[in-house]
């Protein structure tokens, strides 16, 4: 009687019964997680609150190193110099989480995040770090601290003949399509009693010839587009052209450039903040600003 009885107990002496009304919070965490690897990374955050058992499935190594890029640790040590200073035994959540809060490499110049939606890389080089031409002749630039700058600074041209601002990376970026953008502003801005005011004064010359943007990567790739600045007092995004990355072993050298170097006539009132390279699906969305 006795044996038989105990084959209905669990170890803690209760009568194991299946659930009357069986829901989601019943599913096995391992069942759980392994729908969560084809979520994208805020799908899993929402799932995580619903009970205890997603909340521990959303939290498995397997599931968040799918959202890493595949390369990760070249990345890490690339921006941290070391996978092992980087992680201190940290879970992948936390590495993902880690990588997505923008981080400083080169003295400051650069910076880089993933996209906490998709996990894919982007990556930011300031004005300090661009290749300016007259950059050091105060006639015709000046460097002006802004809290409207990704770095807190821009490059401001006043007056010059001949406009040349360019530079490179060198970066192990993923497998993908990207996108290289400058962030311009015709005009400089200011706050004059708590509201943006744009100053216009030096503006002029641009309305005369385009600027050419060029890009060219280190397997042969290259883009070349140009465009007018228009629209003085907004911070725009000027989409120099794309690139693709095959594999993920080696770093992808990039060089870009724009130029406005019609001497014909001076050019001046132009804001430099930064270059952005990121996903080529994001190109829509920064075209809207």
């Amino acid at each position: 009687m006795g044996s038989s009885l105990s084959f209905f107990l669990n170890p803690r002496g209760s009568v194991d019964v299946p659930p009357a009304n069986p829901g989601l919070g019943d599913l096995p965490e391992s069942c759980v997680a392994s729908v969560m690897v084809y979520l994208n990374p805020s799908e899993i955050c929402s799932l995580s609150v619903l009970s205890r058992g997603f909340r521990a499935a959303s939290s498995a190594d397997f599931v968040w190193e799918s959202k890493l890029p595949i390369n990760y640790e070249l990345l890490i040590d690339r921006v941290f110099g070391g996978v092992d200073d980087f992680s201190n035994n940290l879970c992948k959540r936390d590495i993902y989480a880690r990588l997505c809060r923008p981080s400083y490499f080169d003295d400051g110049l650069k910076k880089v995040w993933l996209d906490k939606g998709t996990g894919r890389v982007c990556l930011s080089i300031s004005a300090n770090g661009l290749a300016i031409t007259g950059i050091d002749d105060r006639r015709y630039w000046s460097r002006i601290e802004t809290d409207e700058s990704r770095f807190q600074s821009i490059a401001y041209l006043q007056q010059i003949w001949w406009v040349e601002v360019g530079g490179e990376v060198d970066f192990p970026f993923p497998a993908g399509s990207y996108s290289i953008f400058y962030r311009l502003q015709v005009g400089r801005s200011s706050r004059r009693f708590g509201r943006r005011i744009c100053n216009s004064e030096h503006v002029h010359g641009w309305d005369k010839k385009p600027v050419q943007f060029q890009l060219s990567t280190s397997d042969g790739q290259q883009a070349t587009t140009q465009c007018y600045m228009k629209e003085p007092g907004k911070w725009k995004y000027h989409h120099v052209g794309d690139f693709t990355v095959t594999g993920s072993a080696a770093n992808t050298k990039v060089k870009f450039s724009m130029t406005q170097i019609d001497c014909t006539h001076t050019k001046g009132g132009l804001c430099v903040d930064s270059v952005l390279i990121c996903p080529s699906e994001f190109t829509k969305r920064l075209k809207r600003f």
